[in-house]
């Protein structure tokens, strides 16, 4: 596969676009606090776009108009960055609306995660990095201030070229602020991430993302990439808040190796599970999870490093990470950079 396709950075001052290219958040205020945010933290000018305005219903049955705004954003010079305002369950339905040319010769920053992993894995297929993260909600406007942990990395993405050197975060939740009665989050102390496999040095393109979505590309077969493809790539998983079983983890991973994908990759990358919407316990569910992973790459692809509970996904804080970039994982210092 060619080189990937960077979308150039934002400048201070730039315009960035707010759409819903999957579903609708439940409540405007988030729109409002995230484009008060995004104007006084990080000095863009957020555009409305017009799935951005509309109700979940009207989203649902019309796909086609969530793929023209897609295409619209990209299309647009004056618009550095594409922003999704929410996750859901159905974006698979826009990407066949979609034109790969034009977004080939447009390429723009997108930050979306959960269901907008379908439009990170379609643009990775077209040679352009996306920003698994860093949508409008949570990520922007789940809690009364934006989280120092959660800005630094955003901040990143949007100006800089290179994401650089991570840090696990402090502390993380799985729980959303609750704006009606003010009642706080429920924070837990982060011990650091864990690693497994081989102290050796790895680089490769990251390719993955939401489980789930993987899993649907998986059975429509039209959008996973060409197994070369995926040659000396580096596999960044994480789960939805749903929680599903870690043998169905399992499953999926053999699947992806009886048909010789997960023999491809040179390192995996693993998000800290969100266990609390599922109503399972925590510690139960994140070892059998990582048991049901550790247990498919030794039988598939052995001799390789793993990472688990980086700060990514469906908890928060989070980095927006750029699939389709080059990530370095150095098990020898333990350390990741992108």
């Amino acid at each position: 596969m060619p080189s990937p396709i960077h979308p150039p950075p934002a400048q201070p001052g730039d315009t960035v676009a707010i759409l819903a290219p999957s579903s609708m958040v439940a409540s405007q205020d988030c729109i409002d606090i995230a484009v008060e945010r995004l104007r006084s933290r990080f000095d863009l000018e957020p555009v409305l776009y017009e799935t951005a305005q509309q109700n979940g219903e009207y989203l649902r049955e019309h796909p086609r108009e969530r793929a023209a705004d897609v295409m619209r954003a990209f299309e647009d010079p004056d618009i550095s960055a594409a922003i999704a305002v929410f996750g859901g369950d159905d974006q698979l339905r826009i990407l066949k609306h979609l034109d790969p040319d034009i977004l080939r010769e447009n390429p723009t920053r997108f930050f979306g995660y959960s269901d907008n992993c379908n439009l990170s894995l379609y643009l990775w297929n077209l040679g352009i990095v996306s920003y698994s993260g860093g949508q409008v909600m949570p990520d922007l406007a789940c809690d009364p201030e934006l989280h120092s942990y959660t800005a630094e990395y955003l901040r990143r993405a949007f100006f800089e070229e290179r994401l650089g050197e991570l840090h696990p975060a402090s502390e993380w939740s799985d729980r959303f602020y609750d704006f009606d009665t003010g009642e706080p989050r429920e924070w837990f102390d982060n011990h650091g991430w864990e690693w497994y496999g081989p102290s050796t040095t790895v680089e490769g393109r990251l390719w993955g993302g939401c489980f789930e979505i993987i899993s649907w590309h998986l059975q429509t077969e039209r959008y996973v990439p060409d197994t070369s493809d995926l040659e000396g790539a580096v596999l960044v998983l994480e789960t939805a808040d749903d929680a599903p079983d870690a043998e169905r983890i399992g499953w999926t991973l053999m699947c992806m190796g009886e048909r010789g994908l997960l023999q491809q990759f040179d390192a995996v990358l693993v998000g800290r599970p969100a266990t609390f919407a599922a109503d399972v316990n925590r510690e139960e569910y994140c070892a059998a999870q990582r048991e049901a992973i550790l247990e498919q790459i030794e039988r598939y692809n052995p001799g390789i490093p793993l990472v688990f509970g980086l700060d990514y996904g469906h908890t928060d804080p989070c980095i927006p990470l750029p699939l389709g970039a080059d990530v370095t994982v150095d098990a020898t210092k333990e350390q990741i950079s992108v």
